[in-house]
């Protein structure tokens, strides 16, 4: 892309059209832009000036395009924010945070979020706030200028491990990793279609889209909502809209598990789908296998699906593995691993074997190293530390001046743990969540992945942390069920003691059941450990 601004580079995109099944819309790209010019005049006329940042509650409608188009216009930053969610606690006091830490001054509301009034008055409460149906701007957009440098958009974290920070995107990180995904996985290849559900203020769903637009895709958007209640029907609008490329992050494939049985798999024609990522959350080997086994039958090809690392500090995008290559599992030991931060290959079959999911290489503009946590010294292939990075995407930093997250030479600190083998990166864990218990090291992962699959545990949602109850500190598994009664709860809790134990060494585990949708998640839907450590302590 030699355009230097997003609304640049998208207006020389190749046709593009929008599909909104759920508000039955079609929209061409040139049509997108001509309505987001209305837009523009109008947040000129509120008051919308350059390097404003602006808030944009918008669901997943073109609306979220319009106004995203218009502040780019205008050289403002949009500052996408997370929609309210049935069971979400603290909404309002989380966006108030988020509003004041951006310095938001104007939230442009959709229309169809406009009739929850009570909580966007708690949420906005000194907030201007103007619904999409009011901007409708008359007279000639005057254009104005705008600097690759300038400030696109500010993503906050999902806050899986701290409070969500303001991560600052400019027009210039942003094509460079929209360069970067339509390379990785030749989006643009004949026949390409690209479909999105998940939310547009988080970046997997956002930058996926833009990245279909900007090589002239047709792109169908959905609301999460068409996903998540019925994974099922989604999937078959997939197949029927001959979707190719699509990303999910990994609880999603246990959804279209549970929702697609066996004995109809072969009534699905799958077989046009060549890009499906899965990234935004850790990647269980177990979760791959099955899927990859239960949708063969329906054209599903193991290469389709590419295990892929990223975050918000890099726009999205950081490794991708190579197009077309079936997903590969480097087993290692599980003590090795976590007791002396070495990936030491054994047999699958060893009953010390954890299998980690190959990632990939950097995208194009990226670079990747390993630092050791305590030396932040670059460290040598199969030993585990700190994943960090610099590149084109990456930020140039967060909202707060004291919460940078940079080393002295200019990597940037991802949190994130992991080794490289082969040239490809493997993500092991989170480097605070790194549990030590008398002086042993253990990962949640290995903990949660001997009792996910267990029948008593609901949709194999648990998390694993470290508390001190009163006596010492204790490893605690919290795991939701829809068991009820007394004799079957306290079979399930011995039966995940036992897997522990069996798979990790650990014999004194403190077992939590919760009903379902008790452990806290974050916006993008991963389940937060540290939360449920304050919430079930």
């Amino acid at each position: 892309m030699g355009e230097a601004t997003l609304h640049d580079a998208l207006r020389a995109a190749p046709p593009a059209v929008v599909t909104f099944p759920a508000d039955h819309e079609e929209i061409t790209l040139a049509d997108l832009f001509s309505q987001a010019e209305g837009v523009a005049v109008a947040l000129a006329g509120a008051g919308v000036r350059h390097g404003d940042r602006v808030g944009v509650l918008c669901a997943n409608d073109a609306d979220f395009f319009r106004t995203l188009f218009a502040l780019s216009m205008l050289g403002a930053c949009a500052c996408p924010l997370p929609l309210p969610t049935t069971g979400r606690d603290g909404y309002a006091a989380r966006i108030r945070g988020v509003v004041t830490a951006a310095g938001i001054g104007l939230v442009v509301v959709s229309s169809r979020l406009a009739r929850m009034r009570s909580l966007l008055a708690a949420a906005f409460a000194d907030t201007v706030q103007v619904t999409t149906g009011e901007l409708r701007g008359d007279g000639r957009f005057t254009p104005v200028p705008v600097s690759p440098g300038d400030d696109l958009i500010v993503q906050f974290t999902s806050g899986s491990t701290a409070a969500p920070k303001g991560v600052r995107l400019s027009h210039a990180n942003v094509l460079a990793c929209l360069t970067a995904i339509v390379h990785g996985m030749r989006l643009g290849t004949p026949g390409d279609h690209a479909g999105n559900w998940l939310p547009l203020y988080h970046d997997m769903g956002l930058f996926g889209s833009l990245a279909a637009l900007s090589s002239g895709v047709p792109l169908t958007v959905w609301p999460p909502s068409a996903f998540v209640k019925d994974p099922a029907g989604w999937l078959r609008e997939l197949e029927t809209r001959k979707v190719t490329a699509c990303a999910l992050p990994n609880f999603a494939y246990d959804y279209l598990l549970r929702a697609v049985d066996e004995t109809e798999v072969a009534t699905y024609d799958l077989s046009r789908w060549r890009v499906s990522f899965n990234g935004a959350e850790p990647i269980a080997v177990d979760t791959v296998e099955t899927f990859l086994r239960h949708f063969a039958p329906a054209g599903f090809r193991p290469a389709t699906m590419m295990p892929v690392y990223g975050l918000a500090e890099a726009t999205l995008a950081v490794t991708f593995p190579p197009l077309g290559r079936p997903v590969r599992a480097d087993w290692v030991d599980r003590v090795q691993l976590s007791e002396h931060r070495r990936a030491v290959p054994v047999e699958r079959s060893s009953p010390s074997a954890r299998g980690v999911v190959a990632v990939g290489s950097p995208v194009l503009g990226m670079e990747v190293r390993i630092a050791g946590p305590g030396t932040g010294e670059p460290v040598g292939e199969r030993e585990v530390g700190e994943v960090q990075i610099r590149g084109a995407s990456v930020t140039t930093g967060y909202l707060r001046a004291d919460e940078q997250p940079f080393t002295a030479d200019g990597w940037l600190r991802t949190g994130d743990l992991g080794y490289l083998a082969g040239g490809e990166l493997h993500v092991t864990g989170r480097l605070k969540e790194l549990i030590i218990l008398r002086g042993e090291n253990f990962y949640p992962e290995d903990v949660e992945a001997a009792v996910r699959t267990d029948p008593g545990v609901h949709r194999r949602r648990c998390v694993a942390f470290v508390d001190d109850v009163g006596d010492g500190e204790h490893m605690t598994l919290v795991a939701e069920t829809t068991l009820t009664d007394p004799a079957d709860r306290d079979r399930l809790t011995t039966r995940l003691r036992r897997r522990v134990a069996g798979l990790t060494g650990l014999d004194d585990l403190r077992v939590v059941l919760v009903v379902p949708q008790s452990i806290p998640r974050t916006s993008s839907g991963k389940l937060q450990r540290l939360a449920s450590r304050g919430r079930f302590s």
